[in-house]
């Protein structure tokens, strides 16, 4: 069944994507930012840790590895397809010229909002760093149109994506051994912190000609197997302790979209990714999940204990598994949260609009 589903979808794509070939997509470009969630090659070109160009990842995706986090397409993926594009979004490391007209991937896995968030895992590009590579990308396009004004009205068309704040939590807060944090900060008072260097890279991009901008709420991080291998006694029942942390992030984060829709042509809106992943956990079975607590590959308990590792064999059964690997969504999940990301299923996935919503805008 969930099989059936994974090829009715992606013949959709295919025929979105033929379409696309004649029709322009519904904006005219797409930027992302985030982190290993939604990375696409970034990390491929720095030395690092982590790292994803490298069998089995990839091992659905027609191109192979290919930087990407999980085994086939990442949530962005989707929304790309979904909003017209007949391409994946490129990896600003890859990405040059006229190329960025239609748009980058800045992410890059480990990073957070933070500078110090995932050092031990050697290089990434943290928030300031994706920011000041779109500063980048922007003096480009001025430059390829001729003028600010006419750079600023394309942009101002585009879609902007931003996840950022789960490494913050995974990488940071709750890892003593390398951080400080959790003992310097109350939850409270380390959402305030986050929110308060996330406002500063939000009014850079609103500078810069960022007018649709979507943020992605942090997930169930402490339903992640590597979190329920480290922490859970049952090796089932989601972490508590770090959920709860996150749940205070993404209401502040909410708040901020409407701080910034005061701004004048602001369009900006949250997708309340913890709450769409909390449905899929919460229904499983409905969604064709079978596992819902272990990685389709890695090591040790709940496969969560060493990710996936170069060459190893994954399960078979990927499209029942929730998880791919210790910490990233399978692309069946992925699946899901792009399309209701796109199109929210409840009133509760997104806040205002969905995607589609600030698309037609």
């Amino acid at each position: 069944m969930a099989e059936a589903r994974r090829l009715l979808w992606l013949a959709a794509v295919a025929c979105w994507a033929a379409a696309g070939a004649r029709a322009d997509p519904q904006v005219p470009c797409y930027f992302i930012f985030g982190d290993s969630l939604v990375d696409n090659g970034n990390n491929n070109y720095i030395v690092s840790l982590a790292r994803a160009n490298y069998p089995p990842y990839g091992i659905d995706f027609a191109g192979g590895p290919s930087g990407r986090f999980t085994n086939g397409l990442t949530t962005v993926d989707v929304i790309a397809q979904l909003l017209g594009f007949d391409y994946f979004i490129p990896p600003f490391a890859a990405t040059s010229g006229d190329e960025l007209l239609g748009g980058a991937n800045f992410a890059s896995a480990a990073a957070g909002i933070r500078a110090e968030t995932g050092q031990q895992l050697g290089g990434r590009i943290p928030f300031a760093g994706q920011v000041q590579n779109y500063q980048t990308a922007v003096a480009t396009l001025v430059s390829i149109l001729g003028d600010q004004d006419t750079a600023s009205e394309h942009l101002s068309r585009c879609i902007f994506s931003i996840g950022m704040g789960s490494n913050d939590y995974l990488n940071n807060y709750f890892m003593p051994a390398f951080y400080n944090t959790g003992s310097r900060f109350t939850p409270e008072q380390f959402a305030d912190a986050l929110i308060a260097d996330y406002r500063r890279y939000l009014q850079v991009l609103y500078s810069y000609g960022a007018r649709k901008v979507v943020l992605i709420g942090v997930g169930q991080v402490g339903c992640s197997p590597n979190e329920l291998a480290r922490y859970s006694a049952d090796g089932a029942t989601c972490v508590g302790r770090i959920d709860g942390a996150i749940q205070i992030f993404n209401r502040r984060l909410a708040g901020l979209v409407d701080e910034f829709n005061a701004l004048p042509g602001a369009h900006f809106t949250f997708i309340n990714a913890y709450n769409i992943f909390a449905d899929i956990l919460a229904n499983a079975a409905s969604y064709g999940f079978t596992v819902t607590n272990a990685g389709c590959c890695g090591v040790g308990r709940n496969n969560g204990q060493v990710t996936c590792l170069p060459y190893q064999a994954p399960c078979a059964n990927r499209d029942q598994h929730i998880f791919w690997d210790a910490f990233h969504p399978s692309e069946a999940a992925n699946i899901i949260v792009g399309r209701r990301s796109y199109r929210a299923q409840s009133p509760n996935d997104v806040y205002p609009m969905d995607i589609s919503t600030l698309a037609s805008i």
